[in-house]
């Protein structure tokens, strides 16, 4: 059973940083591309940002220069770095990851987390 979980959220003021970590576990035979949204009350859900197996990177406008994601692929984590944070990055945080899990017969998915709650206020 392939799970993801995510860490490291919490209350925050503005222009503080907050890292997010997500780790995937679980039979898995490999992990393409893993990624972050955010879905903020009465909002859709949007992407943040993703990293692909090969480590390229893209961010949605609102989050350029201050979030930068990373992974590790040893340990199947992807992780957020978030800094100057704003009260408009508030949201709960969901990380996702385009996968195939190991066995036969196994049909690639993507598979989310539960979310992480980020709180900016002073």
């Amino acid at each position: 059973q392939v799970r993801l979980v995510e860490s490291g959220g919490g209350l925050v003021q503005p222009g503080g940083s907050l890292r997010l970590s997500c780790a995937a576990s679980g039979s898995i035979f490999s992990i393409y591309t893993m990624g972050w949204y955010r879905q903020a009350p009465g909002k859709q859900r949007e992407l943040v940002a993703y990293i692909t197996s090969g480590g390229t990177t893209n961010y949605t406008d609102a989050v350029k220069g201050r979030f930068t994601i990373s992974r590790d692929n040893a340990k199947n984590t992807v992780y957020l770095q978030m800094n100057s944070l704003k009260p408009e990055d508030t949201a709960v945080y969901y990380c996702n990851a385009d996968l195939v899990p190991a066995g036969w017969r196994s049909v690639r998915s993507v598979y989310w987390g539960q979310g992480t709650q980020v709180a900016v206020s002073s």
